[in-house]
């Protein structure tokens, strides 16, 4: 019986060290040779994503001075942007439900765009969504600026149908 729990630790601590050892550097994936494409689908780049989540610390409630109202507006005003844009190059945005996080250089310029869509969300070819929010992306800007680059998570629903007006 002795001679039965001795092997039977021998080869539980054998099999412990084994699964401490680290991996073979051929199986880890170097983080630098992954480039950000500007659009994305929430999962599909987490090694290199988490990098632009620790750069872009800043959010776009601190950049409004804690203001909720001036942060929701500036993210309605943002929607409904792109709801414009949509009309105005015949792309198909109305029934899209997506949550987004939006991140913006300190200029207010799109760093990026990342989103997932929702359960609820139409059926859509979303590579086509993706390119249509990176043309977008090219040319908007956030009429708020930052010390540094900044982001904001949030549900988007196309037709956003909320207007909102900021309190002067």
């Amino acid at each position: 019986m002795f001679k039965n729990v001795c092997i039977f630790f021998c080869f539980f601590f054998a099999g412990l060290s084994l699964t401490a050892q680290p991996a073979p550097s051929s199986v880890i994936s170097p983080k630098q040779d992954i480039i950000l494409p500007k659009v994305f689908i929430i999962g599909e780049y987490e090694s290199v994503y988490e990098n632009l989540v620790l750069e872009c610390g800043d959010h776009l409630l601190t950049v409004c001075d804690g203001s909720m109202d001036d942060a929701y507006g500036l993210w309605l005003e943002m929607l409904a942007d792109m709801e414009v844009y949509a009309d105005a190059v015949e792309f198909d945005i109305k029934g899209v439900k997506i949550w987004m996080t939006a991140y913006w250089n300190a200029d207010g310029s799109i760093k990026h765009l990342v989103y997932y869509p929702k359960p609820s969300s139409k059926n859509m070819d979303f590579d086509k969504l993706s390119e249509f929010l990176k043309d977008f992306s090219k040319t908007y800007v956030l009429s708020k600026k930052g010390a540094n680059c900044f982001s904001h998570y949030g549900s988007a629903a196309f037709p956003t149908f909320a207007r909102y007006t900021r309190p002067e």
